[in-house]
């Protein structure tokens, strides 16, 4: 396939996409708000949106996957055609356990529940990571990674446009370092490029200020969806380096999801020393405290733009320098990531937003 032809696709996706979320936006305000008002303790918004961006990203998601088979490559090996279809089922619950949190407002063991499962079918479908060499221990990291990606992304989905961002770019990152992209499995080239168009059209309607948001229907599933990228386009991924030792596997993944790390640590850090569940909403989160710092919700949003736009630079150079050379970029983009994600803990400390922080949670202000 051309690549002209894949840019009409993904064109056709990203209107379809700004279609169907002005269609929903039309047809509906109050259809996945939860509340009839937002709770102000934990919501960022001072006014209820529809949380509906997340439906648009599964119907794209099944139409690329619909196109993929009229396009199906028949050279794929049987494991192959499995593991595809691993990622529908795995992205299907993410889907429908978002749609019922949004929906009902579900109590926060059944969502972890609902994400070890979507670990445990992973490894069913045979995607796992690679990284102690035994069965046992890394089918225990790919359960835990599952779950932690997908609360990870759904973390920074508390200010207009960052997991928007953050998913597009780590789909596009998946892009460029990855071989499953240009070797003539197009189930990938559909599936993440479908999803990426799908994430466009959306921001359209989720940039600061926003009309609706993804909620949690959107980033479970893409939670869901970007767990397994993680596995098979950063844990196991061979195009880079095919002799990865344990710490260029760390660098790479580190360097990818840096921002839902640094989204999600902070958190939970912060949450468990003050005795508070790290499952709940609140406004304590990093993109938060960077609004408290002085930055606009658009501000933090660019921020976030070029903190990705440097990962993706440092992600792509690793595909196109020597082995030699590459040893220096693993330390390159270790000291860059542990920059970022200290850089953004700390904005968590700083007095300012701390004062700021409990001046928002004083019984005065409530």
């Amino acid at each position: 396939m051309t690549f002209s032809t894949m840019a009409l696709i993904f064109s056709i996706f990203t209107v379809i996409s700004v279609l169907l979320n002005y269609i929903f936006l039309k047809w509906t305000h109050t259809l996945g708000t939860k509340d009839l008002a937002p709770d102000e303790s934990v919501r960022w918004s001072a006014s209820y949106k529809p949380a509906i961006g997340g439906i648009s990203f599964y119907i794209i998601f099944l139409i690329s996957y619909a196109v993929y088979l009229f396009f199906h490559n028949p050279d794929l090996k049987t494991s192959e055609e499995a593991i595809h279809l691993g990622i529908l089922i795995t992205v299907t619950i993410g889907f429908f356990v978002g749609l019922a949190d949004d929906t009902f407002n579900t109590v926060p063991w059944l969502k972890l529940s609902a994400q070890i499962i979507c670990g445990v079918l992973l490894l069913l479908f045979d995607i796992r990571i690679e990284f102690f060499e035994s069965y046992i221990p890394d089918a225990l990291l790919t359960i835990f990674w599952t779950v932690a990606v997908m609360n990870a992304i759904n973390m920074p989905d508390n200010m207009d446009g960052i997991t928007t961002i953050v998913s597009i770019f780590i789909l596009i990152m998946a892009a460029v370092a990855s071989e499953p992209f240009f070797s003539g499995n197009l189930f990938y080239s559909f599936i993440c490029g479908g999803v990426v168009a799908a994430l466009t059209g959306f921001l359209f309607f989720n940039w600061n200020p926003s009309k609706i948001f993804m909620g949690d229907t959107g980033s479970q599933m893409l939670g869901a969806l970007l767990s397994a990228v993680g596995i098979i386009f950063f844990w196991n991924n061979g195009y880079i380096d095919i002799e990865h030792s344990w710490y260029s596997k760390l660098v790479i993944v580190g360097t990818a999801f840096v921002i839902p790390i640094a989204a999600s640590m902070p958190v939970t850090i912060n949450r468990l020393r003050r005795g508070v569940s790290p499952f709940v909403g609140g406004k304590d989160h990093t993109t938060h405290h960077l609004s408290y710092a002085g930055l606009s919700d658009r501000q933090v949003a660019f921020v976030m733009i070029a903190i990705s736009l440097l990962l993706l630079f440092l992600i792509g150079m690793l595909t196109s320098v020597s082995k030699d050379q590459r040893d220096i970029f693993f330390i390159v983009q270790s000291v860059y990531g542990i920059l970022v994600i200290l850089g953004l803990y700390s904005t968590t400390q700083w007095r300012r937003t701390r004062e700021k922080f409990e001046q928002l949670h004083s019984p005065s202000h409530s």
